[in-house]
């Protein structure tokens, strides 16, 4: 059944935030913040012996056990990181170094269209290290092409370290065939490190079903704060550590750890995994509903990605052919709603999306894209209030964007 759409209000009130960037990062939720203020105020090194140090050691445990039953992990196999970044890092570089100790293991196997931290992992690898980077492509919607992956572990299946995928594509929010994935390489004896950062708490992640070697994901995703974040590693992985010191984490992570954000990061991962399935469900009407307004409002729009069950239920992305996503980013900032356009920017010139360019769309177009990604609080009256100004907020974009396309006469 199709919820109806109520009739769009016709003016935002002065002052009212519309976040539809969650996947930039989520508002922490209250109990995790409460939890984080809770355990600051007090002190002790988990690494300590004392009873203050115990106190924080219990703590720590207790949030390893949370985040390990929201990913399917056991709690030994939760190792605290900075964040999303270093534990995508960790996996790709430190398990190529650990597979590929005599240089029999050389190549790293990565799709086109990931994100930018296990691209500069593996790329950097490539570059410095001597590994071999080969790219399995995407179809249109930004899916990994199983046929062309199996042809790569058919042919070069030896003498690959892993095999590293995200879960669900972070900008146009296709659901990756994780478990396809891992059968393939499998067949090959090659381990798979999976970047779930983007996917965490929108739906089911878990190391042991999948079969994966490591997983990745953040706090900051899911209502945890910033700065922390874990890598679930599998009991037979013994990756080189990227930090060497005191080996606090499984001798793969050094490094005091932060432990009111783990207790936060415990906190957040249980909600987010008890209200889950009521959550993605409510937030997948919110999301489709997004995706239609667009579709009638815009009628030139190109909604991205996959649809239905294989999309993320908080992502909506679509290109506005003629206009520049920085354009339209402002404008809506300007109007009260906070979305992001899915690409980098160096020195304030926008740069097409890279994920974009892998699922076949042209430079223009990979310039002009808006990502909406909703979370928890959002409403419907939030996807009105995008739908009651984007029609002009394009129209304006692509003025501006012919004017700067105009020649100057002298």
């Amino acid at each position: 059944m199709t919820d109806s759409v109520p009739e769009r209000p016709s003016s935002r009130r002065a002052g009212t935030d519309h976040y539809l960037d969650h996947a930039a990062t989520t508002p922490m939720l209250p109990q995790a913040l409460d939890a984080w203020v809770a355990v600051a105020r007090d002190v002790g090194n988990p690494a300590s012996v004392h009873a203050a140090g115990q106190r924080a050691r219990a703590l720590v445990e207790e949030g390893r056990a949370r985040v390990a039953a929201s990913a399917g992990a056991d709690p030994a196999e939760v190792v605290f990181t900075s964040g999303g970044t270093e534990s995508v890092n960790t996996a790709i570089k430190g398990i190529h170094w650990w597979r590929d100790t005599a240089g029999d293991h050389p190549v790293i196997v990565l799709p086109e269209a990931e994100h930018r931290a296990s691209e500069a992992a593996a790329t950097w690898l490539a570059q410095r290290q001597g590994a071999e980077l080969q790219r399995v492509p995407v179809d249109r919607a930004g899916r990994v092409d199983l046929d062309r992956l199996e042809r790569i572990l058919d042919a070069s299946g030896d003498r690959v370290s892993l095999v590293s995928l995200l879960a669900a594509n972070n900008e146009v929010g296709t659901i990756q065939p994780v478990r396809q994935v891992v059968r393939l390489a499998a067949a090959h004896g090659v381990p798979v490190h999976v970047d779930a950062v983007s996917a965490y708490g929108q739906i089911p992640v878990d190391l042991h079903g999948w079969g994966a070697a490591a997983v990745s994901v953040a706090a900051h995703k899911i209502g945890g704060p910033m700065g922390v974040g874990a890598l679930l590693l599998r009991r037979d992985v013994t990756p080189v550590p990227l930090l060497h010191g005191g080996g606090q984490e499984r001798r793969v992570r050094s490094g005091t750890l932060d432990v009111p954000g783990i207790a936060a990061f415990g906190v957040a991962a249980e909600h987010a995994e008890t209200t889950r399935t009521d959550r993605a469900r409510a937030t997948a009407v919110l999301r489709d509903r997004l995706i239609a307004g667009i579709e009638r409002e815009v009628p030139d729009a190109i909604v991205t990605g996959a649809r239905g069950d294989e999309r993320l239920p908080g992502n909506v992305h679509a290109v506005f052919p003629g206009c520049e996503g920085d354009s339209l980013l402002f404008l809506l900032d300007a109007a009260g709603v906070r979305a992001s356009t899915g690409a980098a920017c160096s020195a304030a010139i926008p740069q097409p999306s890279d994920v974009l360019r892998a699922m076949g769309f042209d430079a223009a177009d990979a310039r002009s894209a808006l990502r909406f990604t909703l979370g928890e609080r959002t409403t419907a009256a939030d996807v009105d209030a995008v739908l009651a100004v984007l029609p002009e907020v394009v129209a304006r974009a692509r003025r501006a964007g012919m004017s700067a396309r105009r020649p100057t006469r002298f």
